[in-house]
């Protein structure tokens, strides 16, 4: 499988770091084909600054993301949960690399648009600092239903799985071994 894996933690030393790299070392040990995007590393200009209404010509790094996004078969999110939401170096990647014309299509008088990333399947990790059921229960969930439903969805990614791991910062060591290894065999599986 061509595996994609993105990290949208902007510190290099996080705990989501080591889940992905646990995640492509075992998935490439398993014989998945793997590139990775580490989005701290990229140089572009996250702000969408015309909106739609204007196109911002995309850096390198972006043209070079946009290449890797259309050849993977699976995309791996791999990112905290702040503010109820993802990183905002991570959406401003979105918001300049998922562009009308490269991921979805808006039909001429219509409310309906054409998915072009559909037929690919997508994985969650998401770090958070409150115990995974309260942010399902009590908080709704928020940055898993708008990267599952109103972004991987949206552009035709139907099949997307959610591994959310919390609370990180008061846990153990074994905790987050536990972590590790369970990422580890999703990539393996190529999940």
């Amino acid at each position: 499988m061509k595996i994609l894996l993105i990290n949208g933690h902007p510190d290099h030393e996080s705990y989501n770091h080591a889940l992905a790299q646990t995640y492509a070392k075992n998935a490439r040990k398993a014989g998945h084909e793997v590139k990775e995007i580490v989005i701290a590393d990229l140089e572009f200009n996250p702000n969408l600054q015309y909106g739609y209404r204007k196109r911002t010509e995309l850096e390198d790094d972006l043209l070079d993301a946009q290449e890797k996004i259309r050849w993977a078969e699976h995309l791996v999110w791999v990112y905290p949960v702040w503010w109820g939401g993802v990183p905002a170096i991570m959406k401003g990647f979105i918001d300049r690399v998922f562009l009308p014309g490269f991921a979805f299509k808006k039909r001429e008088g219509s409310p309906w648009w054409d998915k072009y990333l559909s037929g690919k399947t997508a994985r969650l990790i998401c770090t958070m600092d409150q115990p995974t059921w309260y942010y399902r229960l009590i908080n709704r969930a928020p940055s898993h239903h708008a990267m599952k439903k109103l972004t991987m969805q949206f552009v035709g990614v139907k099949k997307v799985g959610i591994s959310s791991i919390g609370p990180i910062r008061l846990s153990k060591l074994e905790f987050r071994e536990r972590w590790l290894n369970k990422i580890g065999k999703l990539g393996a599986l190529g999940r």
